[in-house]
């Protein structure tokens, strides 16, 4: 048994040739094996995507974005050992750069000068790095380049597919070393209230784990506008 719960919820200004761009996720999900009284996290997310543009020339802005992620709720490695909590880790990225957009459903933003910032709690850091944080460090920082991508589209009638992609390269620690991080949403709308959503999320940091992490999530949901 699983549940999951979300929010995906955009606020947009735009005045002139001015634009204020901001995306509010929100997600958390439990499942539960039947069979084994415990319950593991599926899904648990907070991400703010804010993005302020000024136009300089046709489809091309002057850009300052911000991006913040962490987590709410403690999470658990298979032996039951506590590895993170509410805000810990926390991830921060904030720089200028340049904005192509050519619709609300696509874009490319581009940071040459971006500040990186991790902070984890001193708990996880007691007896080794966590999360790319030294041996008894409370927060890593980065400075280097980021590109972010976001692209939406409609795959036939009442099915969309949003992806978006940031990478991102340390130039103070092993530049070649490209951060990633893919999400792609599928949206398929049952009804006006109704739909069905498959959330895919592929990530890549070497400071954190050496390896390929993916997270797969299929739910039915109800809709809510507002």
């Amino acid at each position: 048994m699983a549940e999951n719960f979300g929010i995906n919820y955009d606020f947009n200004y735009k005045k002139g040739d001015v634009v204020w761009e901001n995306k509010f996720i929100l997600a958390y999900g439990l499942s539960k094996i039947k069979g084994d009284n415990r319950t593991a996290k599926t899904d648990d997310r907070v991400e703010l995507n804010s993005l302020w543009g000024k136009k300089a020339s046709g489809d091309w802005y002057y850009l300052m974005f911000f991006n913040f992620k962490s987590q709410m709720d403690t999470g658990f490695d298979k032996n039951m050992v506590k590895i993170s909590r509410f805000f810990s880790p926390a991830y921060f990225q904030l720089g200028p750069g340049i904005l192509w957009k050519k619709s609300n459903n696509l874009s490319v933003n581009f940071s040459p000068a971006t500040l990186k910032l991790i902070l984890v709690h001193n708990h996880f850091t007691d007896f080794g790095p966590s999360f790319g944080v030294l041996q008894g460090d409370s927060f890593r920082f980065e400075f280097g380049a980021s590109i972010t991508t976001y692209y939406k589209f409609n795959l036939m009638a009442n099915v969309s597919i949003e992806n978006r992609l940031n990478l991102y390269s340390n130039y103070l620690d092993s530049p070649q070393n490209v951060d990633i991080d893919y999400q792609m949403n599928v949206v398929m709308r049952i009804n006006k209230y109704l739909t069905a959503n498959i959330a895919l999320q592929t990530i890549y940091d070497d400071n954190s784990v050496q390896a390929v992490q993916v997270r797969e999530i299929f739910g039915l949901g109800v809709n809510y506008g507002f």
